[in-house]
């Protein structure tokens, strides 16, 4: 994986209403867990913000008070993901200056968050038929940070040369599927185990 590409602001449109007080901020972020837990073990369809205020505790006009929609708050869900996920790898990474030891310790945070946050993971990846945008922001955020990281280690002369765009889509695509394995068919292999072998891949690659 990456070094952060920073936390990006939420736009406007995901941003629902902002809560002037710390306890309007606490019940707006028990409306965003509960809706997290609820979609994702129900998926977008079958979850309603009736089960989502039920689940935070609170009436469900209250919901109304932070997002118009239900799809509102999706779309920060995902968004939310793409800030987490970025801040865990950002500081799993920080200190090597190896990019290839970089790469090995960034996707060993990225599948260990996957795993501690399923119900998150998982609404990511039903962003792509609930709202595009969102899921096309979220990888191509990833995909931008990926790419100037990996032309800075081949300046450096720690990674062979190449295309920086495939190649951070290419790795991007072997953590996401090695987080849909341990999230959605639920793989009880060690993450430690995971990471080596697709470490020794991203390393050597399949060349005899």
């Amino acid at each position: 994986m990456r070094k952060s590409a920073g936390v990006a602001e939420v736009p406007q449109k995901a941003q629902g209403n902002l809560p002037k007080t710390a306890r309007g901020e606490a019940t707006r972020r028990a409306i965003l867990a509960a809706a997290e837990r609820v979609i994702g073990s129900k998926g977008y369809n079958d979850a309603s913000i009736g089960h989502i205020t039920s689940e935070a505790g609170v009436a469900q006009g209250t919901f109304y008070i932070y997002f118009s929609t239900k799809e509102q708050v999706f779309s920060e869900l995902v968004l939310e993901m793409g800030r987490l996920v970025r801040h865990e790898i950002a500081e799993a990474t920080q200190g090597f200056e190896n990019r290839l030891d970089a790469e090995r310790a960034g996707l060993q945070a990225f599948l260990e968050f996957v795993q501690a946050h399923p119900d998150l993971y998982r609404i990511v990846q039903e962003a792509l038929f609930v709202d595009p945008d969102a899921y096309q922001e979220y990888y191509e955020t990833f995909a931008a940070g990926y790419k100037t990281g990996l032309i800075a280690a081949e300046a450096a002369g720690q990674i062979s040369k190449g295309d920086a765009d495939t190649r951070a889509w290419a790795l991007m695509g072997i953590a996401k599927s090695l987080g849909e394995q341990l999230v959605v068919f639920k793989s009880d292999k060690p993450i430690p185990d995971i990471v080596e072998a697709a470490y020794s891949l991203i390393e050597r690659g399949i060349r005899p």
